[in-house]
């Protein structure tokens, strides 16, 4: 709203974009990210959207960077969890669990809360600490019976927890729990449920079969086929009466 109406425009059509594109073509949503911050660098949402782009692609200092920005204009703490993680990114783990311990994260919703008990597990197992880890991810939101949308997300880092523990009962336990709660496919867990019980999955289709042309295109290349084939045999025809193992007609 601070910009003046075209220029708004703009910068929302390629907002749109990126958030249209941030999950199934990153580098594309990243392209456009940068679309806008170059037309409307002073806007926070356009701060947090670069981010999140650069977040995807995995330039974890741009992000990082991007999300000072954004907090530095708006003063919220919500990107703090991103942040932390942006900082394991950049292997800085250490970092990751001193933002932890701040007093940002008490502001954080509930949400937020449980993003950053995730991220600061994965630190912990960054540094080689698994039992640490799994401690971190202990709480009373794990505990409860009540789905939210967080709730996969954090039943299946308990659960690889476990198993990088080697307590694979309890991981098999768990990996069953978030697919439980998994309703939208936000997880493997049944894969990973899978693999723990040795099931192997198979294509159906063979090699030959992927490489293979629908039935409906191919018929027609099949039957010119035989039609030169009939052609060729019906020449030889008199000369094969008396073979009883002569060709067999289409």
């Amino acid at each position: 709203m601070s910009l003046p109406k075209t220029l708004a425009e703009d910068v929302a059509r390629n907002l749109v974009m990126v958030a249209r594109l941030l999950d199934e073509d990153p580098e594309q949503a990243y392209a456009y990210s940068r679309i806008a911050l170059r037309l409307a660098s002073r806007v926070a949402a356009v701060r947090e959207a670069a981010g999140f782009a650069a977040y995807a692609t995995q330039k974890y200092a741009e992000a990082l960077a991007e999300f000072r920005a954004s907090r530095r204009m708006t003063g919220s703490v919500e990107l703090w969890p991103v942040m932390a993680d942006c900082e394991r990114g950049l292997g800085r783990p250490e970092r990751a669990m001193a933002m932890a311990g701040e007093p940002e994260v008490q502001k954080l919703d509930k949400a937020g809360q449980v993003e950053m008990r995730l991220v600061a597990a994965g630190a912990r197992r960054d540094m080689g600490q698994i039992d640490a880890a799994i401690v971190t991810l202990q709480s009373s939101e794990l505990a409860s019976s009540a789905v939210h949308p967080w709730t996969p997300r954090l039943r299946y880092a308990y659960a690889d927890a476990l198993l990088a523990a080697g307590r694979e009962d309890e991981a098999r336990e768990w990996f069953g729990k978030a697919l439980e709660a998994d309703k939208d496919g936000s997880t493997d867990a049944s894969d990973r449920l899978a693999e723990l019980d040795g099931v192997e999955f198979v294509d159906a289709l063979g090699d030959d079969d992927e490489d293979s042309t629908p039935a409906s295109v191919a018929a027609p290349a099949v039957a010119d086929d035989r039609d030169e084939e009939d052609d060729e045999n019906d020449e030889d025809d008199a000369d094969d009466e008396d073979d009883e193992d002569g060709p067999v007609k289409a």
